[in-house]
């Protein structure tokens, strides 16, 4: 799959899609010599039957992921789950469950990709 440049810029919204889980993330820089692009997670959507799922993930570390394995997200799938994110009280601490299903996420992905 070829990267384009168009997408992949500071600000823009990116989606990493794996299995029944969605990771949302703004990009912070696209890596050209390595097509490697950093993000910073937002938010993690777990479609389930009744309603999706979202974690919020605005306090978990950064990624540095290659770039070929994002998509744009749509302005109209991204609203709604960051809206409902964005509502919530302001948190007081690290949700270290979030940040764990990020890190297995991540892994689970890695190993799909090897």
């Amino acid at each position: 799959m070829d990267i384009s440049l168009d997408f992949l810029q500071p600000g823009q919204i990116v989606s990493l899609e794996h299995g029944d889980r969605n990771l949302y993330a703004e990009v912070i820089q696209f890596v050209v010599s390595r097509q490697l692009c950093w993000v910073r997670p937002l938010l993690m959507v777990t479609l389930i039957q009744e309603s999706p799922l979202i974690t919020d993930l605005r306090d978990a570390s950064d990624l540095l992921w290659p770039a070929n394995l994002f998509r744009p997200a749509l302005d109209t799938e991204v609203i709604t789950f960051l809206s409902q994110v964005l509502a919530k009280e302001p948190k007081t601490e690290p949700d270290s469950a979030a940040k764990q299903q990020l890190n297995q996420f991540i892994h689970q992905l890695w190993s799909a990709y090897q």
